[in-house]
């Protein structure tokens, strides 16, 4: 397996899936910037990937205009006016169904994030109009595309819990069975509606013909979420959260994702000395740093128009050095507390100019909900089946809130110059991965494309795991893993380049124009230059 970084100088992309990679490379090559660049992408990866995320989904953006500080867009939907305790006690749920129309209780708010992005774009200087940008997604869309292996397996595991759900076998079975790998694979109602995209505007996802179209499918489908749902929401852009490291800044996004976690878990590996990556004392600090990071997180990150506490309290000096010397150098905290499930896709992007963009979007689960709409052929997430039905809980539902996000694109200009993009999917697993990947390629210098490759470990569950332990790549070194289990870590040791721990990837622009990435070898993806 190559450990071999890819540099440009002109643009460079990275993406899970080797198809939008290829897009943004093109957009890039024909003048594009990389605002433009990641909407083509994005596009891209919700056709070619259909089971990891689509355009029913929610997103979120961080963008760095060359020179200028970084902009965050939030396109993350509501809960609907529908989706009330009354609604769900009616059903006889004690909790919010994790599959099926009740559990596709949010507005998608990706389109309105494309949206955003657009107009970022053209002030950037962008003149792509929206037919080139959808212009492969529409492609591989309607002449279709081979199924990864991923799509293939994943299919097949959770065939028995989604293919009664409305429109899931028309939409992802081929003659009533997964589609194996290497299948050719259509989607051509959602090539239709990106068609529709292009023509009238992203904007129309959410009032117009098509957001009537897509209101009518919702209700057909029992979904809660209505055209009135719909024609309120707005993506938001907003300012990121930072935490001022030793190496540089580093950005992310404010609540209600878990882009706190990250940060708080850069600053408090940031206070201590350690010296060897992939040692006992690199591994074990940064997993209690994650866990004093998630202490945080579970208590107060939600919708921040409810939240009683600012979350930029959590990465000051003051409460990061309080923080800091909390964590033992050789006993592991007491755990596991409760976790998060997510999946998602990360892709990042430079253009020639500068301009670098770190994007993140997600249906929740693998095929969110599981309901695909009849006529526009759009899989919904299941983002909102993460709230909870008890008073007092964080996260709590209600109509018009926003719920708890595991989303956290990252970004960072480190001290030596270089503006670093980067991230992950993996639900519970993106700070701690995040952390992993910088630490080894900022801290101890380890090429991207290195950093990347390197065994991985994840506390708690993640992808429908249910295990709350210490969970280790095979490749860890045998000495490393009895320290750790000595320390009192309840360990796992799981197969190499496992999904479980997600899908990263980085890409970053040198002060002499050269450009680097990489992409996860666990995904099906790739890093491209121009």
């Amino acid at each position: 397996m190559s450990l071999s970084s890819v540099f440009a100088t002109e643009g460079i992309v990275t993406a899970p899936h080797h198809l939008a990679a290829d897009a943004g490379r093109d957009v890039l090559r024909d003048g594009g910037n990389a605002v433009e660049a990641m909407i083509a992408m994005a596009a891209a990866v919700a056709v070619v990937y259909p089971h990891m995320n689509a355009i029913g989904g929610d997103g979120f953006w961080i963008v760095k205009p060359a020179g200028k500080a970084p902009v965050g867009i939030d396109a993350c939907g509501a809960v609907a006016a529908k989706a009330t305790d009354e609604y769900y006690r009616q059903a006889e749920c004690e909790t919010i169904p994790t599959r099926g129309p009740m559990a596709a209780n949010t507005v998608a708010g990706t389109l309105s994030g494309w949206q955003a992005a657009l107009e970022l774009a053209t002030e950037l200087g962008g003149e792509m109009r929206r037919e080139r940008l959808l212009e492969a997604a529409i492609h591989h869309g309607e002449k279709g595309f081979p199924a990864t292996g991923n799509q293939s397996r994943t299919t097949r595991e959770k065939l028995n819990e989604l293919n009664r759900l409305p429109g899931y076998e028309k939409s992802f079975l081929l003659e009533g069975i997964p589609p194996g790998e290497g299948a050719l694979f259509h989607q051509p109602r959602l090539a239709a509606t990106l068609r529709r995209l292009a023509a009238d505007g992203f904007d129309s996802f959410y009032r117009g013909d098509l957001a009537e179209d897509i209101a009518a499918d919702l209700a057909r489908a029992g979904s809660p979420v209505s055209g009135y749902d719909l024609a309120r929401h707005r993506a938001l852009r907003v300012s990121p959260l930072s935490v001022k490291l030793s190496t540089g800044m580093v950005w992310n996004m404010p609540p209600p994702t878990q882009g706190l976690a990250s940060l708080m878990i850069l600053g408090l590996y940031d206070r201590m000395a350690v010296s060897e990556p992939g040692s006992f004392d690199h591994i074990h600090r940064l997993v209690e740093c994650v866990k004093q990071a998630f202490l945080v997180r579970n208590a107060h990150v939600q919708d921040p128009d409810v939240m009683d506490v600012d979350p930029g309290y959590f990465l000051t000096d003051r409460d990061l050095d309080a923080r800091a010397v909390r964590v033992d150098p050789e006993t592991a905290l007491s755990w596991p507390v409760p976790a998060q499930d997510g999946d998602t896709i990360w892709m990042g992007a430079i253009d020639a100019a500068g301009n670098a963009v770190s994007f993140i979007q997600s249906i929740y689960w693998e095929f969110g909900s599981g309901i695909v709409l009849e006529d526009t052929g759009i899989l919904w997430q299941n983002r909102g089946s993460s709230f909870s039905l008890k008073d007092g809980d964080v996260n709590r539902l209600a109509p018009g809130r926003r719920p708890f996000h595991t989303l956290n694109p990252a970004m960072a200009e480190l001290a030596d110059g270089r503006i670093l993009s980067y991230g992950t999917m993996g639900g519970e697993g993106q700070p701690q991965t995040q952390g992993l990947v910088y630490t080894r390629h900022v801290n101890y210098r380890q090429p991207i494309q290195h950093a990347l490759s390197e065994p991985r470990f994840l506390l708690g569950r993640t992808w429908g795991d249910t295990g709350t332990n210490l969970k280790l790549e095979s490749r860890f070194e045998s000495d490393l893993v009895s320290r750790l289990n000595a320390a009192g870590h309840d360990t796992q040791l799981i197969e190499p380049f496992s999904d479980l721990m997600g899908h990263a990837g980085a890409v970053s622009l040198r002060p002499d124009g050269v450009m680097e990435g990489g992409s996860d070898p666990r995904a099906d993806g790739k890093a491209a230059g121009v």
